[in-house]
């Protein structure tokens, strides 16, 4: 029992904090077979789904973030259940004994790794983004080592802790073998035809269907092209009503959610997403060329700072969120049209592709580990 490797990794309640943890989570076991692995999460979030489907046991804390405005009576109660959740992973952190603790933003993650700095466990955070998120920020000062995916984070990160890593991704989306002929079979889709994938996450992005909705007449009159529409299980029934009434051109293949992703992204000559940072590794170790609508429903702008570190090196096309229904859509066949185009783009986005991230960051959790 003394030597076996104990981690605790925390954070969640996106799947862009979710997939990460797990691909760390993963990369352990492969170096450390016997390592255990426990996870703290967010009651009635995600991760309390998600993390048991890969096969890891999971705490919930009744952490949750604070209301805006931050002077509103119910924040009384938001400090009360993070107080309560302090208390909660003391003791879970007293009956595991972790060796080290791993935090990758979310709200569970600020409980999880204060007490654990308090403990003396060392402590590694994760950021996703190129502009930190305030979970994390508070947490640096305690944190061994920060791990972050974009140059100049010591605008936000002592620089002696930062380490550029890159983000872990899902392995089934590098893993898949097959060719984008076959992958678009697999969708019902002309092997042959250029393909465009919209995608808004697993929840959908409002914008992101409106801009189809707005031009399905465009849609079918691009008869040499197609789509892969992933519409979110959100809007999902009523995107159904009114592809019912206005009828669904032939070349639209429409789902709520995409169980495979690697084939969708394997069909796809040109994609369309939001800019989560989780989504942009994504697209950078495939070297696939998207157009990125960056959600103007995140903190900070997080997500239109990440489309620019593309941008800036020709390695993506972003759309103001606000623009898109409009734009989008046209700009998306012209730039598939274009073959030199998605061919600079992809060698950009490529160039910007750090692999094996969850490899580098489980060494380095299990280095912190063995050191202490």
């Amino acid at each position: 029992m003394s030597n076996e490797l104990r981690i605790v990794i925390s954070g969640g309640g996106t799947g862009g904090h979710i997939f990460p943890a797990v691909s760390i989570a993963n990369a352990v076991k492969v170096l450390r077979p016997d390592a255990k692995i426990l996870f703290v999460g967010a009651l009635g979030r995600m991760e309390m789904e998600r993390v048991p489907r890969e096969g890891y046991e999971i705490v919930g804390l009744p952490v949750r973030g604070l209301i805006r405005p931050l002077w509103s009576p119910r924040n009384i109660g938001v400090l009360m259940d993070f107080l309560k959740s302090k208390r909660m992973v003391r003791r879970t952190i007293r009956d595991f004994r972790p060796m080290a603790a791993v935090g990758v933003g979310g709200y569970a993650s600020a409980a999880t790794l204060k007490a654990a700095h308090a403990m003396g466990i060392p402590c590694l955070i994760q950021e996703q983004n190129s502009y930190a998120g305030v979970t994390n920020k508070m947490l640096a000062s305690g944190a061994d080592r920060i791990c972050v995916a974009y140059d100049g984070m010591e605008r936000f990160f002592p620089a002696g802790k930062l380490m550029k890593t890159g983000n872990p991704v899902r392995q089934s989306l590098i893993e898949s073998r097959m060719t984008p002929g076959e992958a678009r079979q697999a969708f019902g889709l002309d092997p042959e035809k250029k393909t465009i994938v919209l995608v808004g996450g697993s929840l959908g992005a409002r914008t992101v269907n409106e801009s189809v909705l707005r031009h399905l007449d465009m849609v079918a009159a691009a008869g040499d092209v197609q789509f892969v529409w992933q519409t979110g299980k959100y809007y999902s029934k009523a995107i159904a009503q009114e592809l019912a009434a206005k009828g669904c051109p032939e070349n639209l293949h429409v789902t709520d959610f995409i169980t495979d992703m690697g084939a969708a992204y394997r069909a796809a000559d040109l994609v369309i997403s939001r800019a989560g940072a989780s989504s942009i590794s994504e697209f950078c170790l495939i070297g696939k060329p998207v157009i990125l609508v960056p959600s103007p429903n995140v903190a900070e702008d997080h997500q239109t700072k990440n489309a620019m570190a593309l941008v800036d090196r020709g390695a993506a096309i972003c759309v103001r969120d606000a623009e898109a229904p409009d734009t989008l859509l046209k700009l998306a066949l012209e730039t598939v049209a274009d073959g030199r185009q998605l061919a600079r783009l992809s060698e950009n986005i490529l160039k910007m592709a750090l692999p094996d991230s969850a490899e580098t960051i489980a060494r380095e959790v299990i280095r912190l580990a063995e050191g202490k």
